[in-house]
């Protein structure tokens, strides 16, 4: 009997490949042609200020609605097919669920405090 994990290190080494493989491509066959328009940060098509407003911090809401984001789509992730299979998994499902949904909590109350859910 072949050893189970060979077709997944076979489908890994195709996706390194083709992962490097493109790097490589864009960086050989890429136009070069460099100005000083193109060089320049690109600030919503206003002129770049040498120094950003506040200090160059960017606004804590830009993070929580990524996380937002992060937290729901992981959690349907692992819920749907806990859903779908609950009454096989059994105890042992549950109390998995259970600490998922513990650990999912910790990033939903801190976003929470943080106005992460405040739409203004």
């Amino acid at each position: 009997m072949s050893n189970p994990y060979v077709p997944l290190l076979f489908l890994m080494g195709v996706a390194a490949v083709l992962a490097l493989g493109g790097v490589a491509a864009s960086a050989i066959i890429g136009p070069k042609r460099y100005n000083k328009a193109k060089l320049e940060a690109y600030e919503c098509g206003i002129e770049p200020t040498p120094n950003a407003v506040g200090g160059g911090r960017f606004p804590i809401k830009y993070y929580l609605v990524a996380m937002t984001f992060i937290i729901f789509d992981i959690e349907v992730v692992f819920l749907y097919p806990w859903a779908v299979e609950f009454r096989t998994l059994a105890v042992f499902g549950l109390v998995a669920i259970l600490a998922f949904i513990a650990m999912i909590t910790v990033p939903f109350i801190y976003e929470w405090r943080r106005g992460g859910f405040e739409w203004d």
